[in-house]
């Protein structure tokens, strides 16, 4: 994996998870594992991500675990040296963008404009994170950007559910989508991991 386009295809859904308790790391990756679902995106929301990104990169290797919600230079350096194998962010400034170069490592920076997107693309990227997408226009506006931007692929993420996936995943310039349902605070809280194994099998289905 060495580029954004890469991530596109690990899994048509790339799980979106928030981890409050540092215990609950390694068993939801495994749980997403043994679903099928062979990525992570773990967001930089609580206190202890990086720890967790570190715990996870350590004790479930087969699961490529990335680095979400990067919104300063600093978070792109902590999460590399964590041992994130990508970067996400939800928005993209200059400074962002430079010290996510910097890390040699594959990102999806977010873009929520055309013109933030033609930005990101004179940059030589061409796979974005589309955030946040149902409130930014969603599946219509990913098809009306579709023609002018014919060599963009995202990763739409914010208030997709597993009812309205499949409607995103039919557009040619969806690679995968985001989900923070594979792994709901309430499951987590309840530490029902087979729960979200369960929800990665029926995730992992969606791209078949």
């Amino acid at each position: 994996m060495t580029t954004g386009t890469d991530l596109l295809e690990l899994s048509p859904v790339m799980p979106v998870v928030v981890i409050d308790d540092l215990g609950d790391a390694v068993p939801t990756a495994r749980a997403l594992l043994a679903g099928g679902i062979g990525v992570i995106e773990l967001t930089l929301r609580t206190p202890v991500a990086l720890a967790a990104i570190e715990r996870v990169a350590a004790e479930v290797p087969d699961i490529v675990i990335g680095a979400g919600t990067v919104t300063s230079a600093g978070q792109a350096k902590q999460a590399a040296d964590a041992g994130a194998k990508f970067l996400v962010t939800p928005g993209c400034t200059d400074t962002v963008l430079e010290a996510a170069f910097a890390t040699g490592l594959p990102f999806l920076p977010g873009a929520g404009t055309v013109s933030e997107a033609m930005r990101l693309a004179e940059r030589g990227l061409t796979a974005l994170k589309f955030f946040p997408a149902e409130a930014s226009g969603g599946v219509d506006y990913l098809k009306s950007i579709a023609g002018p931007l014919p060599a963009l692929r995202f990763c739409p993420t914010g208030g997709i559910t597993a009812a309205t996936a499949p409607t995103y995943l039919a557009l040619p310039n969806v690679g995968c989508i985001g989900g923070s349902w594979l792994t709901p605070k309430k499951l987590l809280a309840a530490k029902d991991f087979a729960a979200v194994e369960s929800l990665a099998a029926e995730a992992a289905k969606l791209g078949a």
